[in-house]
């Protein structure tokens, strides 16, 4: 042990419980120790770096026989001339490993004294622990990230969005609400995260298991976390009181309120100091990236945060400086976000901001969203559609904040994001979430509400509803769009009639209302599908109206649209015209194709009625298994609205009960690319 009063001691700390996980970072420090004479384990607060050393130590004491001499740095009290001196003294002229435990503390004089004490200590290695680099030209860093989390879906549209949170500290960090793509037990014990959390669970509560019933709600509770060991240890010590679902919604809806009571454990009590050591400008960026909902790069952060006293430039130089005290965004070099306990603890500091802080942060937040909105929707009219399907998602997390109707921005300036993001809704599966976002912010826009708005959320809710469900907003749609003068979204309305009477099996006047649609369709429309999607859907109403001529020919010499999901659409009108005349082998050519786009953009739709037309076609070749397996798998896309699906009433005449159960059943457990090997 180390003398009354000093920050040294001889003894490596006791580990309170058991070590999970890091086992590469075990490997890597270990073995950079033999080669290095100084090694810092930098990453953020709660991550785990103190345990990390501790657990390194020890084992070079039991391999190496090591003597470790320990600097609780964390607790510094004497002057830090004075901590070189006592370790000079404590380790002159013997062979040591000496670990420096919170070099933040330090600040920039961390690095000086490292390097003054090699100088002069040539036995001596150092381990050091820091929320910063520590500046020093010479050794090796190992950062230290969360641990493994369980994956969230890889089809974003699979996922259901997080809901808005009442406190403005919690709105969007929950990206997940339970439902995803791991949720047995099984799949989710071997991340460390989640083992992290049962163990610790286990010890709060000795009736805890992890189980087929809990494990979606744990890997989502993880996932919420960020994976810090901290974090989690806090939500695990309340397993007794809170199960992990009831522990995910309280932290969904309040997570300062949640995190709050784990002030004193060593998680909170770092970010506590780790905010009392920065500097003035360092603390004014960690309150105002709080209003990122998701990850965020330099660009981002010299455009929404640099203002005022901590302008575009230094908000730029400052991020560089605090990027190890940030979780760094897997796969995504350059780009960062904040754990949720920092990202809850500055969101209400700047909440509490004077003068118009607050309400500055939120309006450039809003004002990036908003150019973000309209490039992505530029991109795509362009011809662009993976990019700016791309583009959307990954900052999607900061657009759902921009819509937000109750922000800075209000009801209108939700609506405006909404609205360049119809693509999102319309062709990349997630139509539930923009019809979430309109409605909310349509109910609290004053009268008289905008034209394209409510035009797209007639078509979503005629596209994606129940029957009926788009005749008030394709009403009140209507009469806005005449009184503003808007041609475009007239001609959207005429589409949405024309989709809602398509799904009620009524061909002919779905033929009508789209060709209304083409004739008020300007040539270059702001926003909304171009006319090739209008011109797929006429060919659709008219292959199902019987003999006469469809606006596709047979595919040898068309114009192929540039716009890919108008491409899909249109092999889907192809699709329908060659089945009608009997050429199955074309028709089930043209449904892949379409099938490989919307599968690419998460088109649901595109992909439930593909999907429907080839089990018409595999039950017209009497493979009636194969052909419910189809509609089996895309059973959960089909609009609400829609009739059932021919394919369907054919087997049914033709399986019995019990094998189109258990064939469907199964299709409903399968991928379409499972069960096409074409894809």
């Amino acid at each position: 042990m180390g003398n009354p009063g000093s920050n040294l001691r001889h003894a490596v700390p006791a580990e309170p419980s058991s070590f999970v996980g890091r086992e590469r970072e075990l490997a890597r420090t270990a073995a950079l120790l033999r080669t290095e004479r100084l090694v810092s384990l930098v990453g953020p607060a709660g991550i785990g770096k103190s345990r990390l050393a501790a657990r390194t130590a020890r084992a070079l004491v039991r391999e190496e026989g090591a003597e470790v001499v320990w600097a609780a740095l964390a607790s510094l009290s004497a002057p830090r001339g004075t901590l070189a001196r006592e370790l000079e003294g404590r380790l002159e002229g013997r062979r040591a490993l000496l670990v420096l435990d919170g070099c933040e503390r330090l600040g920039e004089r961390a690095g000086v004294l490292a390097g003054r004490l090699l100088a002069r200590l040539p036995q001596v290695r150092i381990l050091a622990t820091s929320q910063r680099t520590l500046g020093f030209h010479d050794g090796a860093e190992v950062f230290v990230g969360p641990l493994p989390l369980p994956p969230e879906p890889h089809d974003p549209a699979s996922r259901r969005p997080s809901r808005d949170l009442p406190d403005r500290a919690g709105a969007d960090a929950f990206r997940t609400a339970g439902a995803d793509g791991c949720a047995g037990a099984a799949e989710v014990s071997g991340y460390a995260s989640v083992r992290l959390y049962a163990q610790r669970a286990r010890a709060a509560d000795p009736s805890f298991e992890l189980t087929d019933h809990n494990a979606a709600a744990v890997a989502a509770l993880c996932r919420a976390l960020d994976g810090i060991p901290a974090a989690l240890e806090l939500a695990a010590g309340r397993a007794g009181r809170y199960s992990p679902a009831e522990a995910l919604h309280r932290l969904t809806a309040d997570p300062l309120g949640f995190l709050a009571e784990g002030a004193d454990r060593p998680g909170g009590t770092d970010l506590l100091r780790a905010h009392r050591l920065s500097s003035p400008g360092e603390r004014l960026l960690w309150t105002r990236l709080s209003v990122f909902a998701g990850s965020f790069d330099e660009a981002a952060v010299a455009q929404v945060c640099g203002f005022g006293e901590l302008g575009p430039e230094d908000a730029a130089e400052t991020l560089r400086r605090l990027a190890p005290a940030l979780l760094a965004e897997p796969g995504e070099p350059g780009r960062y976000r904040l754990p949720l306990s920092v990202r809850a603890y500055e969101a209400r500091r700047l909440a509490h901001a004077p003068g118009t802080e607050a309400a500055l942060a939120e309006r450039r937040h809003h004002e990036r969203c908003r150019v973000i909105a309209e490039r992505a929707a530029w991109l795509w009219r362009s011809g662009a559609q993976p990019q700016a399907r791309a583009l959307a998602l990954r900052e999607l997390p900061e657009l759902r904040r921009a819509m937000d109707p109750l922000s800075e921005a209000g009801p209108a300036g939700a609506l405006e994001v909404a609205v360049s993001l119809w693509f999102l809704w319309s062709a990349c599966g997630l139509e539930a979430e923009g019809r979430r976002h309109l409605e909310r912010a349509l109910a609290l826009h004053p009268e008289p509400r905008p034209a394209r708005a409510l035009c797209l959320a007639a078509w979503l809710a005629a596209a994606f509803g129940p029957a009926g469900a788009a005749d008030p907003l394709l009403v009140e749609a209507w009469t806005a769009a005449v009184l503003e003068g808007e041609d475009t979204a007239l001609a959207y309305l005429a589409h949405a009639r024309g989709t809602a009477a398509l799904w009620q099996d009524r061909p002919g006047e779905a033929g009508d209302e789209f060709r209304d649609a083409l004739g008020q369709l300007p040539p270059e429309p702001e926003f909304g599908p171009g006319r090739e999607v209008l011109r797929a859907a006429l060919a659709m109403a008219l292959a199902h109206t019987g003999p006469g001529p469809a606006p596709v020919g047979d595919g040898a010499g068309d114009d192929v649209p540039a716009d890919l999901w108008a491409r899909s659409w249109s092999d889907y009108a192809h699709a329908l015209v060659q089945r009608r005349e009997d050429r199955p082998a074309l028709a089930r050519t043209r449904l892949v194709a379409a099938l490989e786009i919307q599968l690419a953009l998460g088109d649901r739709l595109g992909q439930a009625l593909s999907a429907e037309l080839l089990a018409e076609l595999e039950a017209g070749l009497g493979r009636y298994e194969e052909s419910a397996k189809l509609l089996g798998a895309v059973a959960g896309h089909r609009p609400a609205a829609a009739c059932t699906p021919r394919a369907e009433r054919t087997l049914r005449a033709r399986m019995t009960p019990e094998a189109f159960r258990a064939a469907h059943a199964e299709g409903s457990r399968s991928t379409l690319r499972d069960l096409l090997p074409e894809l």
